[in-house]
C-alpha cells in the first residue's frame, strides 16, 4: 500500500507508517493459523497443493488485514470516539465481523474444494472465530496508536498556540518600550535645551548613540549581559548630563570580568528600565544624590538604590516594572524579584545562560 494511503482524509487523523507491522502480521497469521488448525489436512510439503494452500492463506490474511484496515480508516472519517463512542464501537465491530467472517468462510470452502479435501466444519468455525478475534485485537491496537498520536498532536498544537500567544504578548510589550523610552528622553532633551543649550546638544548626540542600541535590540528577545551593561552605562551618561553629580552608578567588581559577562544573557533594556524607574520615583539634587548599584546575585543581575520618594510624582505611562516582569516571565520563565526594605529598593532581573 502506498504511504499516502496511510493517512485518511480526516485532518485530525495522524500519519502512521504500518507497513512493517502489516507485513509481519500477514505472514504470522497467514502461516500459523492454517497450520495450528489443521487446514492442510493430510497434505504435506511434498505436495504441490500444500504450497498452493500456503499462498492461498497468505492471500486471505492480506485481504483480511487490508480490508479491515480500509474499513477502519473510513470509519475514522465519519465517526468519532468522543462524539458518539457507542455508535463508533458498534459500527467498528459490525464492519470487522461482517467482512471477516464471510470472507474467511468463503476462502476456506474454496480451499477445501481446490485441495479435494472434505470440508471440516469444526476447523472452519475455529478459523473463522480466530480470524474475527485477531481482527478485533489488531483493530484495537490501531485505534490505540491513533489515539496516542492524536494526543501527541493535540499537545504539540497546544504548545504551538501557547508559544504563539507568548510571542504575541512579548511583541506587544516590546512595542511599548521604545515609545516609552523616547518619550522620557525627549522630555529630558526639551528641559536641557531650555536651561543649557550646550548640554542639550551633547545630550542629543549621546541620545543618538543610545537609541542605536534601542533599535538594534528590537529584533532580539535576549542580549548578552555585556551589551546590556554597556548600554546601561551609556544611559547613565545621559542622566549625568541632566543631573550632574546628583546621580551615580556603581558596578560590582565581578561585572568587569569578560568571562562572566559572556556566560549570561538578559532581556534588552532591562537595566535601563530599572535605572529610569529609580530616577522617576526618587528625589535628585546636590543635597539628595541618588546612588545606584548593580551586582550579580542569585542567578540574576540586581539593581538597588536608596529610596527618597519624590514629593510630586511625574505622570506615568503605566509601563515599568510590570512590563519588565512580564517580559522576563515570557522569556526566562522567572519574574522579577523585588526587595523593599527601610530606605532601600532593589530589583533582581533573572539571567539566562548564554
Amino acid at each position: 500500500m502506498p504511504t499516502a494511503a496511510l493517512t485518511p482524509p480526516n485532518p485530525i487523523s495522524p500519519r502512521i507508517d504500518d507497513r512493517r507491522v502489516m507485513a509481519f502480521g500477514v505472514l504470522g497469521f497467514g502461516l500459523s493459523i492454517p497450520w495450528l488448525t489443521g487446514l492442510y489436512g493430510p497434505l504435506g510439503p511434498r505436495d504441490a497443493r500444500f504450497w498452493a494452500g500456503v499462498a492461498w492463506f497468505l492471500a486471505l490474511a492480506a485481504a483480511i488485514w487490508l480490508g479491515n484496515r480500509w474499513l477502519l480508516f473510513k470509519q475514522r472519517e465519519h465517526f468519532d470516539w468522543f462524539a458518539n463512542p457507542w455508535r463508533k464501537l458498534a459500527m467498528l465491530v459490525s464492519a470487522n465481523v461482517l467482512y471477516t467472517a464471510p470472507l474467511t468462510m468463503a476462502a476456506l470452502y474454496g480451499w477445501y474444494r481446490f485441495a479435494g479435501i472434505a470440508p471440516d466444519a469444526a476447523a472452519i468455525q475455529v478459523v473463522t472465530l480466530t480470524n474475527v478475534i485477531c481482527v478485533v485485537f489488531v483493530t484495537h491496537a490501531y485505534e490505540t496508536v491513533f489515539l496516542i498520536r492524536e494526543r501527541e498532536s493535540d499537545l504539540t498544537r497546544l504548545a504551538r498556540l501557547e508559544r504563539t500567544r507568548a510571542e504575541a504578548e512579548l511583541a506587544a510589550l516590546k512595542a511599548q518600550i521604545d515609545p516609552h523610552f523616547l518619550f522620557n528622553s525627549l522630555n529630558t532633551l526639551g528641559h536641557l535645551i531650555v536651561h543649557d543649550a550646550r548640554r542639550g546638544r551633547e545630550f542629543c548626540d549621546a541620545l543618538a548613540e543610545v537609541y542605536r542600541y534601542v533599535l538594534a535590540s528590537r529584533g532580539r528577545d535576549l542580549v548578552p549581559l555585556a551589551e546590556e551593561l554597556a548600554f546601561a552605562l551609556s544611559y547613565h551618561r545621559l542622566l549625568v548630563l541632566r543631573f550632574g553629580d546628583a546621580i551615580s552608578l556603581e558596578l560590582e567588581a565581578g561585572l568587569s570580568d569578560a568571562a562572566t559577562l559572556a556566560a549570561w544573557s538578559v532581556p534588552p533594556l532591562a537595566l535601563q528600565t530599572l535605572l529610569e524607574n529609580a530616577v522617576k520615583h526618587n528625589q535628585l539634587g546636590d543635597a539628595t544624590p541618588l546612588s545606584m548599584h548593580v551586582t550579580l546575585a542569585g542567578g540574576g543581575v540586581r539593581v538597588s538604590n536608596a529610596t527618597l520618594p519624590r514629593r510630586s510624582m511625574r505622570p506615568s505611562t503605566g509601563v515599568g516594572l510590570a512590563n519588565l516582569d512580564e517580559r522576563c516571565r515570557l522569556l526566562t520563565g522567572d519574574g522579577l524579584v523585588v526587595e523593599r526594605t527601610a530606605g532601600r529598593f532593589a530589583v533582581r532581573v533573572p539571567l539566562v545562560a548564554a
